[in-house]
């Protein structure tokens, strides 16, 4: 991307400082191609209007004088004349207004604009370069550019001006008035002699010399411009909207068969001067089948989860959004010729480091060792059976986490987890995640208006992050869902207090998780391993003292198991917690922080050693009063300077030679004798060993306690879990919420009185969401199509069923009476992954195109899924022949409508429709109904949107038209095959 960056960003309402170039006003093909002499340029350009005295005007906001034309100029100013410099170039300003010409010949509305040009207030800096030579850039300060954005500016220019060897002239304008300036009155119009390029325009003649094939999108600043003839086929192929490159990170769009080349630049600060260079190439490959291999290793150092995973994508990369969505990372490891920059921060590696030689060494000496340990050689075999390209990858992570000393959390295999595990989890793509706003909303991307907000009443964050994964993971096993749904009904229904107890334990506990991962990595304060101990052992206290009442009361064997293993799995936490001293751990002073120092030796030589110079120094002081003949002499501490002897000033020549001064008053000095200099420096230094040795010791002390660190890992999960359940347990009291009956034997959804889970929450109280029954089955009817008017509730409907079937699958309680709902292994919006066990949604499919395209696609979408997919699927559309598709199969396809009613006060003869004030209004039911809808009433959205009344009667009276011309046509059809 060719970046032309100003140093500022302009006031969007100070338009003077940014103006076209002249070259804006002529065609490409006189002002480009064009290379004859002054004369054959004079004589095409000019016409008689064209010799007119023309004036810029520079403004100072002093003394003002009126001319002839009625304008008000500065008496202090004075006025630029178009004509020849030495070096052959030409002061012109630019105008506010991007001018679009598209006639080869110049007409007199040019002149107009050359007159308003001329008029026009000049910008405040104004700045003359020299001529372009060869290949370089003039640097020339504070100079600005044109700010064009929109494909449809058509700048004049050609690479043909470069290669046929045209002298050519660039200029810009200075704050400094030219050598020639004269009066306003005397000032002539002169005619260029050569054709004039901006430096801007001259960077783009160079690189598309090398890139004749591509289109070029140049940024300029922090919008875009198309030049010469990409401009012309931008505007003829393709609706770009001129947007900021910062708003989306989007760097840019075009079309064109060979490719489409982007450029980026920069103002370098020392030499300000202007640097293209290649950011990115879209070729025509980007819509080819082809698939591409992705390899990624993800590692969370805050909880030690390390996930991998291998993948073939297409060009639209819809694997790696959904990843990437899934994940949410904050940091890329890339190799360096591997995609652009983007607002997730991205390390770029030498590539070496993911070739699968230098990887494997990497990874044999990683885990190598800690085979002396006896866990290494385990380690490593079970590392080593990952496929090859996984293995690139996690040499790289492993490389990369050893800079900030976080690569032990890979030591433990089990910390692995296949990301894509299509036997446990339900496939949730990116797109699905977007469109049933799983995580976020799409009206803002907050977290308000989604279903994990309304699943989410967690008390832990490390409770947060679990559940987050549940919503994102529906499970596949029935087993599993059962064993969720159960340990939510024994929340729900149980009258046990231990239940209470537990779940009031869960409040106000600290993110444990991310303490002992930091404990882990050795990134603690003392301050932090001792909150996270204690709060770990005052867990297991509680939890072992609840263990009886638990093993008797507590059914669900989710909670059973998960309540049971906590007490055994922070056994260890006492232990530690013993050997520190409270006081010192809650103020981070290490060198007091154990109680008994047999298991700390080094700490307690170092103390010894300190205690013998101190004990030196306090028998120093009788030695000291015998000098100074002084029994009541004693050290004192001034300005952290220990064991200074206070002498009067009036005795103070009593004091020795060999004493040193350190501080004095108009009362006193203060000393420090020969041997406190010795002393006082070996205690200093022993002081300073001692706090090395206790942070040894207490590294030491945190490796012993990381050989705890899975039991205590897991146990933490254990309490996520048992979050979780409490949240789901929760959510099901906001409603009429049932528990779903989960069925292995056949494809199928019943929901009886199903309400949509987030609009019933947000609604509130105040107004009543409509229930609604559906029903699908692989043996009978398969798909529904459905119809209506626009915003009937449509969409909500079938949002509401994929919601509800997520929601059974997650283990939670749904919205409706009854649910009973066998297992779905996608909510597919991609036609080649759906199955029989899939849910297919399609939302007014083929719309965007023409009617008779969009008919077609439509209908032979949803013939593929009923003749040769056979998923259970929700087909809304406007399309009315796709109705017509409950003939063809009556057995597995049923159309619906959601009701609605017409005010019937407003119906008149459509042969009196001209007078008629009004137009049918709806009123919607949001009932789901059998059968069809006759139309879909846009005409009463518009009326709900405020569109003026005249426009909606003419809307409604050619609604009526093309209906009746419609149907007129479709019975002469009807006729004529009936003839025939």
């Amino acid at each position: 991307m060719l970046s032309g960056r100003r140093r500022r960003r302009p006031n969007p309402g100070d338009r003077s400082r940014d103006q076209p170039v002249l070259s804006k006003f002529f065609p490409p093909v006189v002002s480009l191609q064009r290379s004859g002499s002054a004369e054959e340029v004079k004589k095409h350009f000019l016409t008689p209007d064209a010799t007119a005295q023309h004036t810029i005007i520079e403004p100072d906001r002093k003394k003002k004088k009126l001319v002839k034309n009625k304008e008000y100029i500065d008496k202090s100013s004075k006025s630029l004349q178009y004509g020849k410099e030495e070096n052959n170039s030409v002061d012109i300003q630019q105008t506010g207004k991007t001018k679009k010409c598209t006639h080869s010949e110049i007409r007199s509305e040019t002149f107009e604009k050359l007159r308003a040009f001329s008029r026009s207030e000049p910008p405040r800096n104004r700045v003359s370069s020299e001529a372009f030579h060869g290949k370089e850039s003039v640097a020339l300060k504070k100079c600005q550019h044109s700010v064009i954005g929109n494909s449809e500016t058509n700048d004049t220019l050609h690479p043909s001006d470069i290669s046929k060897g045209k002298n050519v002239t660039h200029f810009f304008t200075m704050n400094t008035r030219s050598e020639n300036t004269r009066n306003t009155s005397d000032t002539t119009f002169k005619k260029p002699t050569k054709i004039v390029y901006t430096p801007l325009e001259l960077q783009f003649l160079e690189l598309k010399k090398q890139y004749k094939d591509a289109i070029l999108c140049i940024e300029c600043g922090y919008k875009y411009r198309f030049f010469g003839d990409d401009a012309e086929h931008t505007n003829a192929q393709t609706i770009c909207s001129c947007s900021p490159s910062c708003s989306k990170g989007i760097q840019g769009r075009s079309s064109k068969t060979n490719g489409n080349c982007c450029f980026e630049g920069c103002w370098r600060e020392q030499k300000l001067s202007f640097y293209p260079k290649i950011n990115f190439t879209v070729y025509q490959s980007y819509i080819s089948r082809r698939r591409y291999p992705f390899i990624m290793d993800a590692v969370q150092p805050t909880t030690g989860e390390v996930l991998f995973d291998s993948f073939q994508d297409s060009v639209a990369r819809l694997e790696l959004e959904n990843l990437i969505l899934r994940l949410q990372p904050v940091e890329i490891i890339l190799p360096r010729d591997v995609l652009q920059d983007d607002r997730i921060r991205i390390e770029r590696m030498k590539n070496e480091h993911f070739e699968y030689g230098n990887a494997f060494k990497m990874i044999t000496d990683f885990y190598g060792s800690q085979i002396l340990d006896g866990t290494g050689s385990q380690a490593l075999s079970q590392i080593l059976k990952f496929n090859k390209s996984v293995l690139c990858s996690l040499a790289a992570v492993i490389l990369y986490l050893k800079e900030f000393n976080l690569e032990k959390i890979l030591y433990n295999p089990s910390n692995f987890k296949k990301l894509s595990s299509e036997d446990e989890y339900m496939m949730l793509n990116g797109a699905t995640l977007k469109n049933l706003e799983i995580l976020r909303n799409q009206t803002d991307m907050k977290t308000k208006g989604s279903l994990f907000c309304i699943l989410d009443h967690t008390k832990t964050s490390f409770g947060r992050r679990k559940l987050k994964k549940w919503v994102t993971q529906p499970l596949l096993k029935s087993s599993e869902i059962n064993s969720r749904l159960d340990a939510v009904s024994e929340i729900l229904f149980s009258e046990s207090s231990v239940l209470g107890q537990i779940m009031s334990l869960l409040y106000k506990v600290p993110d444990v998780e991310r303490g002992i991962c930091s404990i882990y990595h050795k990134k603690c304060s003392v301050q932090e391993f001792y909150l996270v101990v204690s709060t770990l052992s005052n867990l297991e206290t509680a939890v072992k003292a609840l263990v009886p009442a638990i093993q008797v009361q507590v059914r669900a064997s989710l909670l059973h198991k998960s309540l049971l293993e906590i007490p055994e799995l922070l056994s260890s936490t006492k232990k530690y917690l013993s050997k520190l001293n409270e006081e010192a751990a809650k103020i981070g002073n290490k060198s007091e922080l154990f109680k008994d120092l047999d298991d700390f030796p080094l700490i307690r030589k170092r103390r010894n050693e300190i205690q013998t110079v101190l004990c030196q120094i306090q028998n120093h002081i009788q030695d000291v009063r015998r000098m100074l003949n002084s029994p009541s002499v004693n050290y004192v501490s001034v300005s952290g300077q220990e064991f200074q002897i206070e002498v009067k000033n009036s005795v103070v020549s009593s004091v020795p030679l060999d004493w040193i001064k350190v501080s004095s008053t108009k009362v006193v000095s203060r000393f420090h004798t020969p041997f406190i200099v010795e002393n006082y420096k070996m205690l200093n230094q022993l002081r300073e060993q001692l706090v090395l040795d206790c942070n040894s010791e207490w590294l030491c002390f945190l490796d012993h306690f990381n050989e705890h660190y899975h039991a205590l890992s897991q146990a933490v999960g254990h309490l996520a879990t048992v979050d979780c359940v409490f949240s789901l347990a929760e959510a099901a009291k906001q409603g009429d919420y049932c528990r779903p009956v989960i069925i292995d034997e056949k494809s199928e959804i019943m929901i009886k009185n199903g309400k949509h889970p987030v609009i019933d929450v947000l609604l509130g109280e105040q107004q009543q969401y409509v229930p609604n029954d559906t029903f699908l089955s692989e043996n009978s009817q398969r798909v529904m199509v459905i119809t209506g008017p626009n915003m009937g509730g449509k969409s909500s409907y079938i949002k509401q069923v994929a919601l509800i079937t997520i929601m059974a699958q997650i283990g939670s309680y749904v919205p409706a009476e009854e649910v009973r709902i066998g297992i779905v292994d996608d909510t597919a919006a991609i036609i080649q992954k759906a199955t029989s066990h899939s849910l297919v949604i399609l939302d007014e499919l083929g719309r965007g195109t023409s009617t008779h395209d969009g008919i077609a696609i439509a209908y032979a979408t949803l013939e593929h899924f009923i003749k040769n997919v056979g998923s259970l699927t929700l087909f809304v559309t406007h399309y009315p022949p796709l109705c017509e598709l409950e003939r063809a199969y009556p057995t597995h396809v049923e159309n619906y409508h959601m009701s609605f009613l017409v005010n019937e006060d407003y119906s008149k003869p459509e042969d009196d429709f001209e007078e008629q004030n009004h137009f049918d209004c709806v009123t919607f039911l949001y009932q789901i109904t059998k059968e069809v809808a006759a139309r879909s009433y846009g005409l009463n959205v518009a009326k709900l949107a405020d569109v003026p009344k005249e426009i909606l009667k003419k809307a409604a009276y050619k609604s009526k038209e093309l209906e009746r011309s419609a149907n007129v046509r479709r019975l002469e059809k009807r006729l004529a095959h009936f003839v025939l």
